[in-house]
């Protein structure tokens, strides 16, 4: 099979014929269709998150397609199932964490002794075929198209579970730092849910998409966003904690700023402000992974009924370099979609 193969840390992927894989007991082989490339792909190549173990190294958390074929002892999937893979398959079981016996979520990548990952741990889906955990696959919607419903595996899942852990009231405004591949579902999914919207980004030219999005207003920075009123809610889904600071100019008291982008250089400050001192604010800070898998039910759901829709560049295989290229440069809008 063909297969997109990262030689070694900083080296260009390119198309590879390598074996196709064999499903085992609990597993399923999937047909891909069409797999997301995540800002995480980027960091993984550049060994900034660990380099995968396994020869040849292929990525791609966020695949889709159909079910091919099934190990023993397999009863919850079926040939011509229409499934997903997300980040996370499984856990070891045995673990200190394991025995709390928590939904699958993202958490269970930084607890869990020996997660099953995508494209980290285990090959992932930047292939004509993977292997993956039964268990760890999720039922598509029908009707979906593939390439609209593979970034919903990771940027989708992350920017639904931001919002929901930020537990917006009906009355509250949401803004949504950063409007890239995983922002620009942030902000579509909070316009859905009937929120007064505002998208914070200091790029020009992303303003007239913002509103196209559900944007009720943009601004520039933390500055502009206390000058229109401030928000109840801030998705940080930059990967810059320096902005999410800034941007907590504008956090309304008891408001929340939930951090979902991810910055492996910088750490996270709260700035002293003894005037308006965060202490005394009831103003909360919260992390934001994959959560479980009926919150990626839910965010698939919301996606197949149109009400958001993920805008992607889609590329055939042979370009998967010039795709990761323009990921890697900041220049795709808003995610690229690979088809196998």
């Amino acid at each position: 099979m063909k297969a997109a193969v990262i030689p070694e840390v900083n080296a260009a992927w390119r198309i590879q014929e390598v074996p196709t894989p064999e499903p085992g007991p609990g597993e399923v082989l999937v047909r891909v269709h069409a797999s997301g490339i995540c800002h995480n792909d980027v960091l993984t190549t550049r060994g900034i998150i660990p380099f995968p173990p396994f020869s040849p190294a292929v990525l791609g958390h966020e695949a889709v397609g159909e079910v091919v074929r099934v190990g023993a002892g397999v009863t919850a999937r079926q040939a011509g199932d229409r499934v997903g893979v997300p980040w996370i398959q499984g856990t070891c079981g045995r673990c200190d964490y394991c025995a709390r016996n928590l939904p699958l979520s993202g958490e269970a990548a930084f607890e869990c002794r020996m997660p099953r990952m995508t494209g980290i741990t285990v090959p992932g889906g930047q292939a004509e075929y993977m292997v993956a955990s039964a268990a760890g696959t999720v039922l598509l919607p029908s009707g979906l198209d593939y390439e609209l419903a593979a970034p919903v595996l990771c940027a989708g899942n992350t920017a639904w579970g931001a919002l929901r852990n930020a537990a917006p009231q009906p009355y509250e405004r949401v803004a949504v730092l950063g409007i890239g591949g995983l922002g620009h579902m942030a902000l579509q999914f909070a316009s859905a849910a009937g929120h007064e919207t505002i998208a914070v980004t200091r790029s020009p030219d992303k303003h007239a998409a913002a509103r196209e999005l559900g944007a009720d207003t943009v601004v520039a920075d933390g500055e502009a966003l206390q000058a229109a009123g401030g928000a109840d809610v801030i998705l940080v889904t930059a990967p810059s904690h320096a902005a999410a600071s800034d941007a907590m100019r504008g956090l309304r008291t008891g408001g929340r700023l939930v951090l979902a982008g991810i910055d492996g250089m910088e750490p996270f400050t709260i700035a002293p402000d003894m005037a308006k001192p965060f202490f005394a604010r009831g103003q909360r800070v919260l992390g934001a992974t994959h959560e479980g898998p009926d919150a990626l039910h839910e965010a698939l759901a919301v996606v197949a009924s149109g009400k958001v829709t993920p805008r992607v560049e889609v590329y055939g295989h042979t370009r998967v370099a010039d795709a990761f290229d323009r990921v890697a440069k900041g220049e795709a809008r808003f995610r690229a979609v690979v088809t196998y």
